[in-house]
C-alpha cells in the first residue's frame, strides 16, 4: 500500500523568516520608476504586436523608450523619481 504524504516545505513555502528584508523592500522601491517605465514600454509594444504601428503608436513607443532611458539614468545616478515628463 502506498501512502500519500504532503511535503511540508512545498505546502508552507513562505515562512515568516522568508519575507523580504527592509533593505530589499527599499531596493525594490528605488527601482519602481524603472519598473513602471519598462511596463509602459511593454504596453506600447503589445498594442502594436498584431498590426502595423501608425504614427501615434510609433510616437508612444519612442516616448516610452525615452522615459525608460531617463528612469535608468536617474536610478544609476542615485536620483530616484526624477524622471520628469519627457514628452
Amino acid at each position: 500500500m502506498n501512502h500519500i504524504v504532503t511535503v511540508q516545505e512545498a505546502v508552507t513555502a513562505f515562512e515568516p523568516w522568508m519575507e523580504p528584508t527592509d533593505a530589499e523592500l527599499d531596493a525594490i522601491d528605488a527601482e519602481m520608476p524603472v519598473i513602471r517605465a519598462e511596463m509602459e514600454l511593454l504596453d506600447a509594444q503589445i498594442i502594436v504586436i498584431d498590426r502595423t504601428p501608425c504614427e501615434l503608436d510609433k510616437r508612444r513607443i519612442r516616448r516610452a523608450r525615452r522615459r525608460l532611458l531617463a528612469a535608468h539614468r536617474d536610478h544609476v545616478n542615485g536620483r530616484p523619481g526624477q524622471t520628469g515628463g519627457a514628452a
